[in-house]
């Protein structure tokens, strides 16, 4: 089975075409520009622009910058505050004419990862932390997806949200070395073990490359390893997502 899938960022909005047997993108992927503001009805323009470009007339799905409640955004991250209470599933597929479906965009690359990457076969509980200008999760438990975790902005006990704490900006930011900022990431990571007690931490982003320049300052029960970090995740997980949606099959499941 072929699905087109998007992936909504900040900056730029990429599709590709993605055969869910292999995980692999049957087309070039194709990128335009987050338009500026980043409302409704420009991103929805776009959005539509990318289904026009690949001629595609079926399921679309979409990872998308926000906690989304049965297509609706409640939050907005790096898009149009408009957007909080707009049903996304619904625009998009009224101005597509194509079937929309839309998850949180670090739900869409945890998907992935479960599916094709380091996640693979793992039953129990799983817990991904993409590590970049925010520190975004995605939570499953035998293989099933606990949407919008934004377990990023939980506190902790020094006052801070995790991602204010221990992101890779904030590493930038304050000239961290990696050790210094281990102690700091490894401060995040127990308190999400001490809530969740997951059986595998899989480390996204770019930090996730240096992992062993801090592996030796992370003490938490769980294995941690990095993620397979494949390439363009987010669509590969949304277009899972949109074919499971539609079908009724259950694709992000544990693979057999």
């Amino acid at each position: 089975m072929q699905v087109l899938g998007i992936d909504i960022g900040g900056s730029g909005i990429k599709g590709a075409v993605v055969d869910l047997t292999t995980g692999e993108l049957v087309t070039e992927r194709h990128r335009i520009p987050t338009p500026q503001p980043a409302t409704p009805e420009q991103v929805a323009n776009t959005v539509a622009e990318l289904v026009e470009h690949f001629a595609w007339k079926g399921p679309v799905g979409c990872g998308f910058p926000a906690a989304i409640q049965h297509g609706i955004a409640r939050t907005a991250a790096n898009i149009d505050k408009s957007f909080i209470g707009t049903d996304v599933a619904k625009l998009f597929s009224n101005i597509t004419e194509c079937p929309c479906y839309v998850l949180n965009d670090a739900d869409a690359a945890g998907v992935t990862e479960m599916h094709f990457g380091a996640g693979r076969g793992i039953k129990g509980v799983v817990l991904m932390v993409t590590i970049g200008t925010g520190l975004g999760t995605a939570l499953f438990s035998d293989g099933k997806l606990l949407p919008n975790t934004e377990l990023g902005h939980i506190l902790l006990e020094n006052g801070l949200e995790g991602e204010q704490y221990a992101s890779s900006a904030v590493r930038e930011r304050e000239e961290l070395g990696w050790g210094k900022w281990g102690k700091r990431f490894n401060t995040y990571l127990q308190q999400m073990e001490a809530l969740f007690w997951p059986d595998i931490i899989l480390l996204g982003g770019g930090a996730s490359k240096k992992f062993e320049k801090f592996s030796d300052k992370i003490e938490v029960d769980a294995l941690v390893t990095p993620a397979a970090s494949l390439n363009q995740a987010g669509i590969i997980g949304a277009a899972l997502y949109a074919a499971e949606q539609h079908t009724g099959a259950d694709l992000t499941q544990l693979p057999a």
